[in-house]
């Protein structure tokens, strides 16, 4: 066993302890994996709400945040399912480590193995945000470090890439929130030239020093209580609040109110972006309580902006005798400074309100809460107003998959394109049987490289009951953009369900048909004799599929992770998305089921694949049966039924679009006088006669029906 599987059992053990001896596993286990991204810390604070994050501490020292994805982001992964993250950053903005707290990925779960996503999340150690994190690709001259690039998962791109943004998406939110340099500034700037001398009452009555008296009736009112209810006020002050507030970073403010001096030092204490904000109160209740703790955030005063709170800090400022500097007549009251930090965004050109928030409890059972906002605007010309930069909407994640898979999506668009025109034009091209049928190999093999192993457009039948789920719940189309291989390939499959059913998918699209196919092409190299199967056994291992849809169906409601599961039955996975690379029982799996397709042509698809179950329960509405038949087909020309590998031709003739593949041999047959068999007899009878015979059944549609 290696040290990291060591490590990982001990952790399981050490949380399977905690369950037992402790009421909250949910806090244990959040706690231990903090522990592990920060080792070195002393204390975790519980989780607070704006934002939802826990502050890390090593005694005093702020070691930095851990917080859930779940809290900032409900990207759906490739399952369908958001990947729940724990992600520590530290107060510089750079990670310190990510964990996998949950997810669904099912190329992780029953794929490449967890492993591979543990090591993928430890390349965010140590990475900044302050540069984009960008998933795989090669980092351009021209780049230098302005990104930061880490490796891929091969055969997991769609998962890892949401991942990335999930990582991206959470840290960016929080950083924006607690972190200074991770927000505009404001968008309005004192204009530090606009100056000139005045006094208090001065400054009051141009609105410049804001004064807002909170009576004890306004109070009651909102309360529904009278104030002398409430132990702990005093009655005897005039007013429940008598309160004068002032923004600083003016200079026709902040010089007048705290001088020259008092200005320079506040300009100095005050960081890149920061603003300040006096408030003075007296009365029965004041901004800040009697044991309120300097250099802390006040819990009663925030300011208000766009009906957002912008919490306020005290600085402190002249050790907290801010009466001493202060040209106010006013002299018995509370003084503090606040500061306004840069990622707040305030805007003092705009117009805000200060809001005091009254927590008054009755007794030792009852509190009320209730809160009091005055409203306020500064005069626009003392500010320079900046343009607000308009912002550009981020590239959604599913668009930049698109983008960076634009050749691939482009040569598949083609060869749809080059597919329809086949079916369109069949039997133009199928009078050329040598042609064709280097043309149908040569597609196969394109499928099965280009589209199976490269571009992995390996459809599932997970495919269908993940977009059944989807419709039954929050249907969100993203979700089925993030790939556009398979979104493409989907699309083109529905809509060729209801013109031509089931085959075009079945015997031109799926690499692993393809690659059965091409089993097939060696057993007739190779001459190996082929299993005869009665028709009654064919006709009863063909519902053997539909049952087995029926079942992933039905688990796939009451459990989707189950459901991927006993999705095994497919050995798509292993054989085309993983390549073999696999523990050895899916290997063997598959390799059993291409075995007996040398013995029995596509045994699969026709009798196990739940895929091709439910492709041809839609292919029966199909708009027309198309494929064309004589008078003679099975009357008694039996050369295309025997001809027909799939067994889809029925001894009357008759198509069975269920279970055919579409491989077009049988138009192939039709189209070439020197094969068909009612072809050569219509010549001969026409040698003999000198006469013309219509070999076109008279009701093409009944006869292929």
């Amino acid at each position: 066993m290696t040290h990291s599987a060591s490590l990982l059992s001990c952790v399981r053990a050490l949380l399977l302890l905690c369950a037992l001896t402790s009421p909250s596993l949910y806090a244990q286990e959040m706690d231990a994996g903090i522990m592990q991204l920060f080792p070195k810390a002393t204390r975790i604070e519980p989780k607070q709400e704006d934002p939802p994050v826990h502050s890390v501490y090593q005694l005093d020292e702020l070691l930095g945040y851990a917080f859930e994805s779940a809290d900032y982001s409900t990207l759906q992964g490739f399952s369908g399912k958001p990947i729940r993250l724990l992600i520590g950053m530290d107060p510089q903005g750079v990670l310190v480590g990510v964990r996998v707290l949950e997810h669904h990925e099912p190329v992780f779960l029953h794929g490449l193995g967890e492993q591979s996503l543990f090591d993928f999340v430890d390349q965010y150690r140590l990475k900044p945000i302050g540069k984009p994190i960008i998933v795989g690709g090669r980092q351009g001259a021209s780049e230098g470090d302005s990104v930061t690039r880490i490796d891929n998962v091969s055969k997991a791109t769609v998962s890892v890439v949401i991942l990335n943004e999930t990582v991206l998406l959470s840290a960016l939110t929080v950083a924006r929130k607690l972190l200074d340099g991770f927000a505009g500034g404001p968008l309005a700037t004192p204009k530090m030239d606009i100056y000139e001398p005045l006094d208090w009452n001065q400054l009051l009555e141009r609105g410049l020093v804001q004064h807002w008296t909170l009576t004890h009736d306004e109070v009651e009112q909102s309360l529904g209580h009278e104030l002398d209810g409430y132990p702990g006020l005093n009655m005897d002050e005039p007013f429940f609040a008598d309160l004068h507030f002032a923004y600083l970073n003016a200079p026709v403010i902040g010089r007048n109110l705290l001088g020259e001096a008092g200005f320079q030092r506040l300009n100095e204490e005050l960081k890149p972006g920061e603003q300040a904000l006096l408030v003075m109160s007296s009365g029965m209740y004041p901004h800040v309580p009697e044991d309120f703790v300097p250099a802390t955030a006040p819990n009663r005063i925030v300011l208000m902006q766009n009906e957002h709170a912008i919490e306020l800090h005290d600085m402190n400022f002249n050790n907290g005798a801010v009466l001493e500097v202060l040209n106010s007549p006013i002299t018995d009251v509370e003084a503090h400074v606040f500061r306004i930090k840069s990622h707040a965004a305030f805007n003092p050109a705009e117009v805000a309100g200060l809001r005091l928030i009254a927590q008054l409890r009755r007794n030792h059972l009852v509190e009320t809460k209730v809160d009091f906002t005055r409203n306020f605007q500064l005069d626009p010309d003392l500010f320079d107003i900046q343009q607000a930069a308009v912002e550009a909407k981020p590239v959604p994640i599913w668009l930049r998959m698109w983008q960076e898979r634009w050749w691939q999506i482009g040569l598949l668009g083609l060869s749809l394109m080059v597919l329809s025109g086949v079916f369109i034009w069949q039997h133009r091209i199928s009078q050329q049987s040598r042609n064709f049928h280097l043309f149908r190999a040569c597609f196969l093999l394109f499928t099965l490289v280009f589209i199976g192993l490269y571009a992995q457009g390996q459809l599932s039948v997970v495919n269908i009951f993940t977009l059944l789920l989807a419709l039954a719940k929050d249907f969100d189309i993203r979700v089925f953009l993030m790939d556009p291989v398979i979104f493409i390939l989907w699309s083109f499959t529905f809509v060729s369900l209801f013109i031509w059913g089931r085959g075009v998918f079945c015997g031109w699209l799926c690499p692993f048909g393809a690659l059965q196919e091409m089993l097939g092409w060696v057993a007739k190299r190779l001459r190996i004799r082929q299993w005869k199967i009665s028709e009654s056994v064919h006709l009863r291992l063909q519902w053997l599929k539909y049952l087995i849809l029926i079942g992933l169906v039905a688990v796939a409601f009451y459990s989707l992770t189950l459901a991927e599961r006993l999705a095994e039955v497919e050995p798509f996975k292993t054989s085309i998305t993983l390549f073999f690379v696999r523990s050895w029982p899916f290997v063997l799996y598959a390799l059993v089921l291409l075995g007996l397709g040398l013995f029995v042509h596509k045994f699969y698809c026709r009798y196990v694949c739940p895929l091709g179950a439910g492709l041809a329960v839609l292919g029966r509405f199909r708009l027309f049966s198309w494929l064309r038949r004589i008078d003679a087909c099975g009357q008694p020309c039996q050369h295309c039924r025997n001809h027909c590998e799939i067994g889809a031709i029925r001894r009357d003739g008759r198509i069975d679009y269920d279970e055919c593949i579409q491989c077009l041999e049988c138009i192939v047959i039709l189209n070439n006088e020197d094969q068909c068999v009612a072809s050569i007899s219509a010549r001969k009878k026409m040698q003999k006669t000198g006469k013309p015979v219509d070999l076109i059944a008279s009701d093409a549609s009944v006869r292929a029906s």
